[in-house]
């Protein structure tokens, strides 16, 4: 969304005539002197995001997490430490065996032969009983539906469970865009539709923490956008999300932090935006046509506004393409880890 209109008054390089500039935050704006007609570039600063990493409580406190399968001589989780809170999205990154999911099932009580200490809703994990589950929410990678019964009679069911008010069923179906399918049965959907029941049925106690894993598998683009503005909207409503996924774009768009995670071990939390900033190049990538033929050229961002080729180019026409060489999380993923996503 764009920001408010702003109002600067700048001097020009040339004459120190004074001009007034009118635009938004981050926005570059090309002026010209109406007194010696000097050309330049003005760019409004961005204005500093607000960090939602920094307030509001803890939801969960993991130190020193440790998990050995039986049978198994290799930790799955080892040394794993962090901390999630209320209106945070958490991003736990990592390619398959990392130890992503793991660390889910013995935070959300499934797997129980854990060393370490985790504390969830602040109370220690060992001391809660299956009261526990009326407050938190779980989507599983693979959705696991009774097939037989429609997609409503689901949801009922689940519904059933719990010891505390739930969401209606119907309003939960609508949400995700299946409401002309509630009288289905589930053996008959789409892997996509399976994928949007398996994330509502995780709403229907409105949890307080969300843990969701690869929650956009298997959906179109359409469907993925809809269940991730699903999830920013319970990140606004206060919720802390704990979110386990292999897909880079997802984590980019939807977390205020991730944590690399390779072999059990947690290298790097940090937030995304501050990962490409830290890792990425400062210069721009322009993209242009000369004599018919599409050629390239980098641009240093200091002193930009004053570089002549640069905004000579601008002027001719003839770009077809400019942007910044911002790093990837995948790029950073395998600096930081020396491992790629698969």
């Amino acid at each position: 969304m764009m920001g408010d209109s702003k109002t600067k008054k700048v001097a020009c390089s040339h004459c120190k005539n004074e001009i007034t500039v009118h635009g938004i935050s981050g926005e570059a704006i090309e002026i010209t002197c109406p007194k010696c007609d000097t050309k330049g570039i003005f760019a409004f600063p961005e204005e500093k995001p607000v960090s939602r990493s920094t307030t509001g409580p803890v939801a969960i406190e993991v130190n020193n997490l440790e998990f050995t399968y039986p049978k198994s001589d290799k930790k799955a989780v080892n040394g794993v430490s962090f901390g999630i809170k209320k209106g945070e999205i958490f991003g736990l990154l990592g390619p398959n065996g990392a130890g992503k999911t793991t660390t889910q099932k013995v935070i959300i009580g499934l797997l129980k032969q854990y060393s370490g200490n985790v504390e969830l809703l602040g109370k220690n994990l060992k001391d809660w009983k299956t009261d526990i589950y009326n407050r938190i929410g779980v989507g599983f990678e693979l959705p696991n539906h009774y097939q037989k019964l429609t997609a409503l009679e689901n949801l009922e069911l689940f519904a059933s469970f719990y010891r505390r008010k739930t969401i209606a069923p119907m309003k939960l179906l609508e949400m995700v865009e299946l409401e002309k399918d509630a009288n289905q049965r589930v053996a008959t959907f789409s892997k996509g539709m399976k994928s949007k029941l398996n994330f509502a049925r995780s709403l229907i106690n409105d949890p307080e923490v969300l843990f969701l894993d690869e929650p956009t598998t298997g959906l179109d683009p359409v469907s993925s956008r809809l269940i991730k503005n699903i999830i920013l909207q319970k990140r606004k409503d206060g919720k802390a999300i704990f979110l386990t996924t292999h897909n880079m774009n997802d984590a980019d768009e939807l977390c205020d932090r991730v944590g690399f995670i390779v072999d059990g071990k947690l290298t790097l939390i940090e937030s995304p935006r501050e990962l490409k900033i830290r890792h990425g190049k400062k210069i721009v990538k322009l993209e242009y046509l000369k004599d018919g033929e599409l050629e390239r050229e980098d641009f240093d961002l200091k002193n930009l506004a004053d570089n002549k080729n640069f905004l000579s180019l601008l002027r001719t026409g003839n770009v077809q393409t400019i942007h910044t060489a911002e790093a990837t999380l995948d790029d950073i993923f395998i600096k930081a880890t020396g491992r790629q996503l698969k």
